[in-house]
């Protein structure tokens, strides 16, 4: 390449300035020609002073009060004027090597996206460290069916033909965007020196469930939308499974008092158990596949992958609300932002 195409960055943020400023010095330090780098901040409304860091680092900044990820991304796309949209969120951290890595994936041919799967902090708790798990990460790269927008590139065409994010979408806008960039016959690449920090990994079992809660609220409406895929099974499978056995456990401990029920009751209440048991030993069975787990691991593994899946399960039929950002990061880097999808289960080598 002897032009460098000019990308746009494209940061929503809500209320997270420490964050916002380790994500902007991270754009900073790419490996890439300043004058070809441009920064478009899009503040929804922050209370904090996340609009003055946006500024002293240079960005332009937009201001959409009360509007979700979706709209964010599209307005911050239409202001920019790069040929190729970065779209990074404040509480991600991008290496050196992120930018031209991009770049060069989308310079090949039939190639409409590209991004990597995020690695959670360094200094994470071991939920993080464990949750981290469910990323499938191989070296090389790899064509996938969808990668979160955290931290995707897309060339601004093909980002326009697609017709942007669906903002009815509260979450897996990444996921359906990626669907509809394939429908046009685009590739979408994962490449490992793409490689990010996602801050914002739940840090709690209590951060994770009501992460999952909120975030799982648009997964079976997007997976049903096509094109279908073997690969979208699980998600789709699992949490509807999962739901099925609730009732059928609660008619079982309702009918347990009652005479001459009582062995079919325990019946009912072991089969539901043994049915969510079996989903959450797969997923664990996953991760150690990835990394060999000590003892202790693998009790944390189950209780990470319980809670995941009993939130992905609930947000069938409940509606959370979205959690905002608190005036500081918390230091134990919960998750308190806008977070995509837990990435896909499998990949597939790019030739």
């Amino acid at each position: 390449m002897t032009d460098l195409p000019c990308v746009s960055f494209i940061v929503p943020v809500r209320n997270d300035r420490d964050r916002l400023a380790r994500c902007l010095q991270s754009i900073a330090a790419s490996a890439y020609p300043a004058d070809c780098v441009e920064v478009v901040v899009v503040d929804s409304g922050s209370t904090d002073d996340s609009v003055d860091v946006a500024r002293r680092a240079g960005a332009t900044v937009m201001t959409l009060q009360g509007s979700n990820v979706a709209e964010l991304r599209n307005a911050g796309s239409r202001r920019a004027r790069g040929e190729i949209l970065a779209f990074v969120d404040a509480d991600h951290e991008i290496g050196a090597g992120w930018l031209r890595s991009a770049v060069e994936d989308l310079w090949r041919h039939g190639v409409g996206a590209v991004g990597a799967l995020c690695h959670a902090p360094l200094d994470g708790t071991w939920v993080q460290r464990t949750y981290d798990r469910f990323r499938a990460r191989t070296p090389g790269c790899y064509e996938v069916e969808w990668l979160g927008s955290g931290n995707l590139a897309i060339r601004r065409d093909v980002f326009e033909r697609a017709g942007g994010f669906d903002v009815s979408l509260e979450t897996c806008e990444d996921v359906e965007l990626c669907q509809r960039i394939r429908a046009l016959g685009f590739r979408i690449l994962n490449d490992d020196r793409l490689r990010n920090v996602h801050l914002g990994d739940p840090a709690t079992l209590g951060h994770l469930f009501r992460g999952e809660l909120w975030r799982g609220r648009d997964n079976l409406r997007v997976s049903l939308r096509g094109p279908w895929s073997w690969r979208a099974l699980p998600s789709i499978a699992i949490p509807i499974i999962d739901l099925a056995m609730v009732p059928l456990a609660l008619v079982g401990l309702v009918l347990a008092p009652l005479r001459g029920t009582a062995g079919g009751s325990l019946t009912l209440v072991t089969v539901a158990l043994a049915v969510m048991l079996a989903l959450v030993s797969l997923r664990v069975a996953a991760m150690s596949r990835r990394a060999r787990l000590s003892v202790r691991g693998l009790g944390q593994a189950f209780a990470v992958a319980a809670v995941y899946d009993a939130a992905r399960a609930l947000a069938l039929v409940a509606r959370a609300p979205h959690r905002t950002h608190r005036t500081t990061a918390p230091p134990d880097g919960s998750t308190t932002g806008w977070e995509s999808e837990t990435p896909a289960w499998t990949m597939r080598k790019v030739a």
